[in-house]
């Protein structure tokens, strides 16, 4: 088997990945119909940017505890509980639609209800992979993961953009509804004996301080974090940029809008089959990728038609997929077993968490300075974001960070108490010697 595909030789994440090909093609169609509803009903950027800020305002207040959750109960559980649920919201908000009575405000509501099953969704499934595969295949399977994610979004958004055409929103976001029972019959079938599962955490006063003072110990974690948050509470709003600049700048259609999806995951799912073959990471890739990312969103930002605009975004989605993916490895593979749940969904709370900050202040400078300014602000903020931490850790947290040029050009990171002796891999200091390096997607 080739080595981007070997953790498909685990048959609990062969089912696994099978049913999260097809759920995730219906909420990227979702994404797409919901997204479209929203300006049918406002013809505001303003509001889009509300109803993505609602969506993932639950990461923000109740990551950490989700953390928990999942450190504490059966991850085959709690994922088949948050499957149910974000199912019933999708199959209310298309019914409403259908019906022909929807209103922006049950968009905002189901939106923010959809966010309280993502919340504790998205951290127990990125410390189930583990479970799944065991550490060894731990950073190819993420890879495939993010593979699989970024090809439904290659598809579910054009897809999307044909149905809303020929069918109207609400049948569009109804399927994603039945999509969810592809995921709930994959882990049921799954051999709960073949499953790595570490012994639960016993449940005790302070458990989520814990994980938050276990992160602040470490400093090349946290300059990782900030770099994460600056991306995605600023950067990775392309739901809302995309639309933005297909409606009113380009003046393009729904087919268009879910068009620029699909040329965005191009990158994206180029960027995780390349992480599925990477074996060792380092701190630098996060940095550089991150980098990269904004200031490659700014010079989309400047593209004159929407042919060189879709043209780039593969570069974007590239560049932010490369980041993504190194930053899960440098976190998973850099944390004790019982801690995985609290420690991502802190990681997850930090990438999703700040989207209602960032999302409403993008939204907003899309609908008063122009959308072109929504990416070059994203961008830019990323950028000096990313700069920021790296300076402030290689100066406050014990860190020094120095340029390379040889073999290749290349940041090195290390503590700065080592720097008179042997060099350490910061990336993953608590990992065996043989696990150092992996990364997770």
């Amino acid at each position: 088997m080739s080595p981007t595909f070997r953790a498909f030789k685990v048959r609990n994440f062969r089912l696994y990945a099978s049913g999260a090909i097809v759920s995730n093609v219906g909420t990227w169609m979702q994404r797409v119909a919901q997204d479209w509803l929203v300006l049918e009903l406002t013809h505001s950027g303003t509001a889009l940017g509300i109803v993505t800020g609602l969506q993932f305002l639950p990461a923000l207040l109740l990551g950490p505890y989700a953390g928990l959750i999942a450190d504490r109960f059966p991850k085959r559980t709690v994922l088949t509980v948050t499957q149910i649920a974000m199912a019933t919201v999708a199959l209310t908000l298309g019914g409403l639609t259908i019906a022909g009575v929807v209103q922006t405000w049950h968009v905002y509501l189901l939106a923010l209800l959809f966010g309280v099953g993502t919340a504790f969704d998205a951290p127990t499934r990125q410390a189930f992979v583990v479970e799944m595969v065991g550490r060894d295949e731990l950073s190819n399977a993420v890879g495939l993961n993010s593979a699989s994610f970024n090809a439904a979004r290659l598809l579910g958004p054009a897809l999307a953009g044909l149905l809303i055409n020929w069918i109207g929103t609400g049948p569009v976001i109804l399927i994603n509804g039945f999509t969810y029972s592809a995921v709930i019959l994959s882990l049921r079938l799954m051999r709960v004996s073949e499953l790595h599962t570490p012994k639960p955490a016993a449940r005790d006063k302070g458990m989520i301080r814990d994980g938050m003072r276990y992160l602040w110990r470490r400093p090349d974690l946290m300059m990782v974090l900030v770099a994460v948050f600056f991306a995605g509470t600023f950067g990775l709003n392309f739901q809302l940029t995309s639309a933005l600049m297909a409606t009113s700048v380009f003046h393009k259609g729904a087919g268009e809008y879910g068009i620029l999806g699909s040329v965005l995951a191009i990158g994206s799912l180029s960027g995780a089959l390349l992480a599925a073959r990477r074996v060792r990471i380092r701190a630098r890739l996060v940095i550089g990728a991150a980098v990269a990312f904004g200031l490659l969103e700014i010079v989309s930002a400047l593209m004159p038609t929407y042919l060189t605009f879709a043209l780039v975004l593969p570069l974007v989605g590239l560049t932010s997929l490369t980041m993504l993916t190194s930053a899960n490895a440098t976190m998973q593979l850099s944390i004790e077993p019982t801690m995985r749940g609290r420690v991502m969904a802190l990681y997850m709370t930090v990438l999703m968490g700040g989207t209602p900050i960032g999302s409403p202040f993008i939204g907003w400078i899309g609908q008063v300075m122009g959308a072109r300014w929504s990416l070059i602000a994203g961008g830019g903020l990323t950028v000096l974001g990313t700069v920021g931490s790296v300076l402030y850790f290689s100066r406050r947290r014990g860190l020094a960070i120095r340029p390379r040029l040889l073999p290749r050009p290349h940041l090195e990171v290390l503590p700065q108490t080592e720097l008179l002796g042997e060099k350490a891999v910061v990336d993953t200091p608590d990992v065996p010697k043989k696990d150092v390096g992996h990364q997770v997607a």
